[in-house]
Parts: structure tokens; sequence; C-alpha cells
């Protein structure tokens, strides 16, 4: 979890997932640092995926990875708490 203190209190925003990409919120990403952090690692750990982060709505997708419970491991391995349902 993110300890920079750079959390801005925005409402979420509707952000729509990128065609075949695996999707889901990650409540506890509150800033793009955090955003930063999730998507560096799933991207060190699943060379040539494409990964969007935004901490505004709180979606994660990832663009070139089939295996929804290995990049949800990731993301838990990060600090951070993954929804448990694919969006999309």
């Amino acid at each position: 979890m993110c300890s920079c203190q750079q959390h801005p209190d925005t409402a979420a925003k509707a952000t729509s997932a990128p065609e075949g990409a695996i999707s889901f919120r990650v409540e506890d990403m509150t800033c793009g640092h955090c955003a930063g952090t999730i998507k560096k690692a799933i991207e060190d750990q699943l060379p040539g995926t494409a990964v969007t982060a935004d901490s505004a709505s709180k979606l994660v997708s990832v663009v070139g990875a089939a295996d929804f419970s290995a990049v949800r491991s990731i993301v838990a391995g990060a600090g951070y708490t993954p929804g448990a349902d694919r969006i999309g």
C-alpha cells in the first residue's frame, strides 16, 4: 500500500477496459505512485504485456496476458488488493 501522502479525494470515473484485456478494480490504488507501482510489477513479471492503471477509476487493464489469477497474484505481491472479479 502506498505511503506517498499524495492522495487526492476524487470520485471514481467510469473507464472502459480495452478490448481483450484482463481488467479489474484495485480499490487501494489511490494515486499515480500506486498506479505506477502496479504497472511496473505486472510488466516486469509478465514481459510483453501492456498495462494501464488508472488511480481515479481504480481500474487496471492488462493486454497480452491470459491468466487472471497470475495477474492478481502479482498485484497482491506488490502490496495492493486486487478485486476478485474481472470487468468487461
